[in-house]
């Protein structure tokens, strides 16, 4: 073939060719309908792990607060114990001194049994007897049952049994001394005589 303007057809032909071509592709971009560069397996892989991770956390939750609730509850205990202790050590104070004290009352129970001509002194001494009475009273102090009462060992001593019809076999017929008790502390226990049934 001839040249037309100076160029051969297969020129001509070129050019068109390369107009006619698209642009080459970046192999850099995503070509339609190509799958997306994260998988499901990687999805669930990090799925399983989160969960798993979750999972840690939730033990190590329950473990702190199971933990926080025994120290919560050894605190509670050891807060008892520090009170009742506390509260023993005065009890067993005020034991102490109520004993020395129970001397006292044994004394004025005594001149309260000598006949006096004199009134304005019985009174006197009925009326400071009383006094001490209610005082220890307020302090928790209680005088033991005794007279006409079974025998008890645990409140009672026994200092003589004594054989007798005229009352049920070991029953107290006599106090010697008042036993006292501090709410449910025995302070000392009471002085009598016990009755002993014959043929028994």
């Amino acid at each position: 073939m001839g040249k037309a303007n100076g160029k051969t057809e297969a020129q001509h032909t070129g050019i068109d060719l390369e107009h006619e071509l698209p642009p080459a592709e970046s192999n850099d971009e995503p070509q339609a309908g190509a799958n997306p560069p994260t998988s499901m397996g990687t999805i669930a892989d990090g799925t399983s792990e989160m969960s798993a991770e979750l999972e840690k956390v939730k033990s190590e939750r329950d473990s702190l607060l199971d933990r926080l609730a025994r120290a919560q509850a050894e605190f509670e205990n050891a807060r008892r114990r520090a009170a009742k202790e506390q509260q023993e050590y005065r009890d067993f104070a005020t034991a102490e001194a109520i004993k020395s004290l129970l001397p006292v009352i044994d004394s004025f129970e005594r001149a309260l049994r000598i006949k006096s001509d004199s009134k304005d002194f019985r009174n006197g001494i009925e009326l400071i007897y009383k006094q001490l009475q209610d005082a220890l009273a307020k302090l928790g102090v209680r005088a033991i049952r005794a007279q006409g009462e079974p025998f008890d060992p645990h409140y009672h001593e026994a200092i003589e049994m004594v054989e007798t019809a005229d009352a049920p076999d070991h029953q107290v017929i006599e106090e010697l001394q008042r036993g006292y008790k501090l709410k449910d502390r025995l302070l000392r226990p009471a002085m009598v005589k016990v009755a002993k049934n014959p043929g028994k």
